[in-house]
């Protein structure tokens, strides 16, 4: 008997304002964030502790990022994880970061 594996996928939520990572037919996990005119500002992110170890939260960080660059946004990592992997992933992102000097978004 083969188990059949599903990919995980992520999905943009606009309703809930936050991109979601599912695994199957469970939502994993979930990074809120803001738009603000051009930026879309990355505020907070979790996967369940049902789901730890997975590789999840990359595969949401990545996802997320991923979808703001191909519709030309300007990231803003406030949340700190997504803030980790902008730096561990520099090259692929760097060009569309604006940091923060207080760590806050603009209001």
């Amino acid at each position: 008997m083969t188990e059949q594996v599903t990919q995980p996928r992520v999905v943009r939520n606009d309703e809930r304002s936050r991109y979601e990572v599912w695994s199957g037919e469970r939502l994993a996990g979930f990074s809120e964030y803001r738009e603000q005119r051009e930026r879309t500002v990355y505020l907070h992110t979790e996967v369940d502790d049902a789901f730890a170890g997975q590789g999840l939260g990359k595969v949401l960080a990545a996802g997320a990022l991923d979808d703001a660059v191909a519709r030309g946004r300007v990231i803003v990592p406030v949340c700190p994880f997504i803030a980790s992997y902008v730096r561990k992933n520099s090259d692929r992102y760097e060009e569309h970061v604006h940091w923060r000097g207080n760590g806050k978004a603009d209001e």
